[in-house]
C-alpha cells in the first residue's frame, strides 16, 4: 500500500512539474462535441455563461495569470515574452489590476492612519543643530538647509499638514497627494521604475532588452502583491510588509524557470538585482532631497 501511494504522489509531481514547463498536460484528450441537454438544465448553465469576461480580474485570462504566477511564475514569463500573449493578461495591466485589489482590500482591513513621522524627525534634527553646534555660521548654514527641506517636504506632503494649506492650489495639491497616498501609488510606481532599471542592468548579457525587463518586473511585482495581499488576509490587516528573504527567494525562483540555470547562478542574479535595486533607490532619493531643496528655496528664499 505505501509503494503505491508513493508511487503516486511520483506521478502527480512528475505531471505538475511538465505542467510547470510547459503550462499544459499534453495527454490532455480534446474536448468532445457538446452533448444535447434537457432545456431546463441549459438555461442554467447558459444564464451566466460570459457573463464575467468583461471583468479583468474574473476573466479566463486573469485567472489563468494568477494561477500561474504562484505555481510556475518564471516559466509564465518566459512564455510571454517568447510570444504567448493571448493566454495571459498584459503585464501592466495585471499588475494594475491586481495591485488595485490589494489596495482595495488593504483599505478595508487596514484604514490609512495619516500622520507624519518624518516631519517630526527633520523637526527634532533641527532643534538637536541648534542646540548642540559650537559654531554660530556652521549652526547657521545646518539649520537653514534643514528648514529648507523641511519647507519643501511640506509643500510635497501638504495632505499631511491641512494646517499649512492657505490657497486653492494647494488645497487641490493636497488632495490629489491624499489620494495617492492613500492607495500607495507613488511607492507601486517607485518600486516598478526602480526594479525595471535593476533588471534591464543584470539581464542585458543575458539579451533580455528594456521592454522585456519591464514585462519582467511588472510580473514580480504582480507576485509581491499576491504575498502581500495573502499577509494581510492572514494578520488580518495587522501586516503587508515581505521579509526581504522571501523576495528574494522569488526572484530566484523566476530566474531560475525563466532563465533555465541553475539555483547558484539565479541567486546571485537575484542578489545582483538586489544590489542594483538599492543603488537605484539611493540615487533616486539624493535626486528628490535636491528637488525638495531648491522647491523649498524658490518657495520661501528668505529663509
Amino acid at each position: 500500500m505505501a509503494v503505491n501511494i508513493d508511487h503516486s504522489l511520483a506521478v502527480r509531481w512528475r505531471a505538475f512539474r511538465i505542467w510547470q514547463e510547459l503550462g499544459y498536460l499534453p495527454w490532455h484528450k480534446p474536448k468532445e462535441a457538446p452533448k444535447e441537454v434537457p432545456k431546463d438544465k441549459a438555461d442554467k448553465k447558459t444564464f451566466y455563461k460570459g457573463a464575467f469576461d468583461s471583468i479583468p480580474f474574473l476573466n479566463d485570462d486573469a485567472k489563468r495569470t494568477f494561477v500561474e504566477l504562484l505555481f510556475r511564475p518564471g516559466y509564465m514569463i518566459r512564455d510571454y515574452i517568447r510570444g504567448q500573449h493571448d493566454r495571459y493578461m498584459a503585464p501592466l495591466a495585471a499588475l494594475i489590476i491586481f495591485y488595485s485589489f490589494f489596495a482595495l482590500l488593504s483599505a478595508v482591513l487596514k484604514p490609512y492612519q495619516k500622520g507624519d513621522p518624518s516631519g517630526e524627525m527633520l523637526d527634532k534634527r533641527i532643534e538637536n543643530v541648534e542646540v548642540s553646534s559650537d559654531r554660530e555660521s556652521a549652526k547657521n548654514i545646518i539649520t537653514k538647509t534643514l528648514r529648507l527641506v523641511r519647507l519643501g517636504y511640506d509643500y510635497l506632503s501638504l495632505d499631511l499638514h491641512p494646517e499649512k494649506v492657505d490657497t486653492r492650489h494647494e488645497q487641490a495639491i493636497a488632495a490629489l497627494e491624499s489620494s495617492l497616498r492613500s492607495q500607495g501609488i507613488p511607492l507601486f510606481i517607485g518600486k516598478l521604475i526602480l526594479l525595471w532599471l535593476a533588471l534591464a542592468r543584470v539581464l542585458r548579457r543575458d539579451g533580455y532588452g528594456s521592454s522585456a525587463c519591464a514585462t519582467i518586473s511588472a510580473f514580480i511585482l504582480c507576485q509581491f502583491s499576491f504575498f502581500m495581499l495573502f499577509a494581510l488576509i492572514a494578520t488580518w490587516g495587522e501586516s503587508t510588509s515581505l521579509s526581504a528573504l522571501l523576495m528574494l527567494a522569488l526572484v530566484s525562483l523566476d530566474l531560475h524557470q525563466m532563465l533555465g540555470v541553475d539555483w547558484k547562478k539565479s541567486v546571485r542574479k537575484a542578489i545582483a538585482v538586489s544590489i542594483w535595486y538599492a543603488v537605484y533607490y539611493v540615487a533616486f532619493l539624493l535626486l528628490i532631497s535636491v528637488a525638495i531643496v531648491i522647491t523649498a528655496y524658490l518657495t520661501n528664499p528668505t529663509l
